[in-house]
């Protein structure tokens, strides 16, 4: 399972990085507006400044909601890097610029996706990532980890080579329930990733071992 961090907070994603376990990076406008990014030349910048700080793909978001936007923006983002993965939504002119972008292998990012049929659809588009937001899922009362379970299904019914990226990852065991139903990559915050870290038996063991190697010496 690939590890993805939703941030653009440059300092988790050092922190995360410098763990050994960080597989990519996604982001979004809200995401740089909360860090104080604004500016079209201030977005692309910070993109480039992730991609220094991570060795895997970086999805950067189109703004444009019709297909000529999407394929123009999409293609100034592709260009700025090789990590570069372009986030296109899911909607009727999101497919159509999936399947341009596929054909001038552009890797892709299908994002907003709640159904096992959109997930479908950007698989035979050609889209690199499919990313199922399983934590707004649950926010209105639907299974978001049965989401991923259908995709997973259908995916591997017909070998399509689309990764599942489970999206809005909430925490450590939104995290350990998507590896268990087979996504292929998770993004969430640092605190959902870190938190794998943590046990009470871990810290107990620990601190036992200290004393009692502080007895014999």
């Amino acid at each position: 399972m690939k590890f993805f961090i939703d941030t653009a907070n440059l300092d988790q994603i050092k922190e995360a990085q410098d763990m050994g376990i960080l597989d990519g990076v996604t982001t979004n406008p809200s995401l740089m507006a909360k860090e104080g990014i604004t500016g079209k030349d201030n977005i692309l910048k910070h993109y480039l400044d992730i991609c220094e700080a991570v060795e895997g793909d970086v999805s950067a978001e189109v703004i444009a909601v019709d297909f000529e936007g999407m394929v123009k923006e999409g293609e100034e983002l592709a260009a700025l890097h090789p990590q570069i993965v372009v986030k296109v939504p899911m909607i009727r002119e999101g497919v159509k610029a999936i399947t341009y972008f596929s054909s001038k292998n552009i890797k892709t990012n299908c994002t907003l996706v709640f159904s096992s049929g959109q997930a479908l659809l950007a698989a035979k588009a050609g889209a690199t990532y499919v990313s199922p937001f399983i934590g707004r899922l649950d926010d209105i009362g639907f299974d978001g980890i049965e989401l991923i379970e259908e995709i997973r299904l259908i995916y591997d019914n017909y070998a399509f080579e689309t990764e599942i990226l489970a999206a809005s990852v909430r925490h450590t065991r939104h995290l350990i329930a998507c590896a268990q139903v087979g996504a292929d990559v998770m993004t969430g915050p640092l605190s959902a990733i870190s938190g794998l870290l943590n046990h009470p038996l871990t810290d107990k063991g620990l601190a036992q071992f200290l004393v009692d190697h502080k007895k014999g010496n």
